[in-house]
């Protein structure tokens, strides 16, 4: 059995794993450290050291020594007391014990055990990884001396930093707006523009219209004549029934349609009074009954005007 293999791994977890009957092998951790002689580092690390006058029994390795063997309690302990026995037969003669990744134990000129760890092993968990080097030399005068040479060479001149001119945000904005109130007030004129004319067209149709009203008459190919008034009185009857030919807002329109009618042939062609419209209805002629009425428009739509229509009071 190997008992210093058992004797490492627990060196790894513990700072203290004791051999009963023989000492006890403690750990201490050390710090990074770099040694100026050799330029060399080295990372943090547990140290071993040996302390014999601790041999009592903690149960610790014995343990692990039966886990890992597969044996009982007991028999781990016998074992690791032949072990002891061996050991200690063989420093009494003067004999070197090497214990692999631990270190060796021997005796001095006094009989007292001596203890030299190994350094093979870092059994520091959280360097795992990390390894010694030794760093070349840095030669901080010479460099020193061949930036002075550069510098009388080239000489370096330190210019001050620029600051960034965002004066041209400045003149963007004012742009921006000013473009923004130019489109607004351009789109203002613009729709007032359309409505202005609009209104213009509005009114120039409306007076078309009038015109057209005022100045409406019927062409009759009739050659106007001298109209002989009857004067004789006759007694008016009711005659709700009016087939109109057209209405004038001018009176002297109106009296001037009636005389072409006449002139036609419509004898009873007369003006009504001025309407709610303020228009001068101009009539055919005026009827006591709807039937009579009706007759007369189809017989004048046909042969006059077709746009005759029926008025009734």
């Amino acid at each position: 059995m190997q008992i210093e293999k058992h004797i490492s791994d627990l060196l790894y977890r513990y700072q203290c794993v004791t051999v009963p009957g023989f000492g006890a092998f403690l750990t201490e951790t050390v710090s990074a450290h770099v040694t100026g002689n050799t330029n060399s580092f080295f990372p943090p690390k547990k140290v071993v050291s040996f302390n014999a006058n601790v041999k009592n029994n903690d149960g610790l390795l014995a343990n692990h020594v039966a886990l890992q063997e597969k044996m009982s309690y007991e028999l781990a302990v016998i074992k690791i007391g032949d072990i002891v026995n061996e050991w200690t037969y063989l420093l009494q003669n003067r004999n070197r014990i090497v214990l692999k990744n631990i270190g060796e134990i021997s005796v001095n000129s006094e009989m007292n055990w001596v203890f030299e760890p190994a350094n093979t092993v870092n059994y520091l968990t959280d360097s795992f990884g990390l390894s010694s080097f030794v760093s070349p030399e840095i030669t901080r005068e010479v460099l020193k001396q061949e930036v002075e040479a550069l510098e009388e060479k080239a000489p370096i001149i330190f210019t001050p930093e620029r600051k960034r001119d965002y004066s041209y945000l400045k003149y963007a904005a004012a742009f921006a707006v000013m473009l923004g109130v130019g489109a607004y007030a351009y789109l203002d004129f613009q729709n007032k523009l359309v409505a202005s004319k609009t209104l213009a067209v509005r009114k120039n149709v409306q007076e078309k219209v009038q015109q057209q009203i005022q100045q409406a008459t019927f062409l009759i190919s009739v050659p106007e004549q001298t109209v002989v008034l009857n004067m004789t009185t006759t007694t008016e009857e009711e005659t709700p029934y009016h087939l109109v030919a057209s209405a004038y807002r001018s009176e002297a329109n109106a009296q001037k349609a009636i005389a072409e009618l006449k002139v036609a042939g419509f004898e009873n062609a007369k003006m009504l009074p001025m309407n709610a419209s303020k228009l001068y209805p101009v009539v055919y002629a005026s009827f006591k009954t709807l039937s009579e009425a009706q007759v007369e428009r189809k017989n004048i739509q046909k042969t006059h005007n077709t746009e005759a229509w029926l008025l009734i009071e």
